[in-house]
């Protein structure tokens, strides 16, 4: 058997074990979508994947079946998200350029509380959260969402954006400086252009975690009218003495979906922004 031979086989072998790992991923996902078009009974009376029909129904009765339709939820749901995801953006990376940009007095020590409040759990801090948001008349708003992003508490993202930039040559900076440039324009014409792997794959981390957040949504969140999307499911199963299980997973399906397009089209930029510590050549 020659080499050539060899590299084909193991490529071959390369890409079925490739898509049995990813096939046993998204297997759980398409068994969601199959069982949209399904009942009670098939849900739980059979095993195969297929319904017997292919009906719309159970995406209409899910729409329309809860005290609001789902396109309030998801109205609600890009009030809160989209806000959160550019206030973060903006609010950290100021933050991370002035870590990774400049010397000034206590830095090492700031930087030192800034990666010691990465390992507090959220069940610490939850309590003097909401007395703090109780106080400041914040609760039932997404205030208690918007505010932390505006000031820069993800202490995660501002790590992240803090090695990428460290990758950024200097030169360009002092060049940029020579040129004429002041602080901000150097920050905002030089650097933001060069951050933008690592500012999609931030982006898109806030999105999906703010997007899924069940628990502090049902925490500040008090109205039926301002709930998002993950409220909206739990309260789809409160609703109905009897759960007709297709329309919840049909909803379940249309809620996922925005974060499976959502990532396939930004994947190029989050490995990129996971992946690259500095400049390309």
């Amino acid at each position: 058997m020659t080499k050539k031979t060899k590299k084909k086989i193991n490529l071959v072998l390369s890409y079925v074990v490739i898509f049995i790992i990813g096939f046993a991923m998204l297997y759980p996902i398409i068994w969601m979508f199959f069982a949209t078009f399904k009942t009670n009974e098939e849900i739980f009376g059979t095993t195969a994947l297929l319904p017997n029909s292919f009906s719309l129904q159970n995406y209409i009765d899910g729409w329309n079946g809860t005290v609001i339709p789902y396109s309030k939820y998801f109205l609600n749901t890009a009030l809160m998200v989209l806000p959160t995801t550019l206030f973060t953006l903006i609010s950290c990376s100021l933050v991370a350029y002035g870590f990774a940009r400049f010397r000034f007095p206590g830095k090492k020590i700031l930087f030192a509380i800034l990666i010691a409040t990465l390992m507090l759990p959220n069940s610490v801090i939850i309590i003097p959260r909401y007395t703090l948001y109780n106080k400041f008349h914040w609760l039932d708003s997404y205030l208690p969402f918007y505010i932390p992003a505006i000031l820069a508490c993800y202490p995660f993202f501002i790590y992240q954006l803090i090695q990428f930039m460290r990758g950024l040559p200097k030169d360009l900076d002092e060049s940029a400086y020579i040129d004429g440039c002041g602080t901000f324009r150097v920050f905002y014409q030089i650097l933001l252009p060069l951050m933008k792997p690592a500012l999609f794959s931030a982006a898109l981390f806030q999105f999906m975690w703010t997007y899924n957040d069940y628990f502090n949504s049902l925490i500040y969140i008090n109205s039926v009218k301002k709930f998002t999307v993950s409220l909206a499911l739990r309260l789809s199963l409160d609703a109905e003495s009897v759960v007709v299980w297709g329309k919840v997973l049909a909803m379940a399906f249309v809620s996922v979906l925005p974060l499976i397009i959502l990532f396939f089209a930004a994947q190029k930029y989050f490995v990129e922004g996971i992946a690259s510590s500095g400049l390309k050549g």
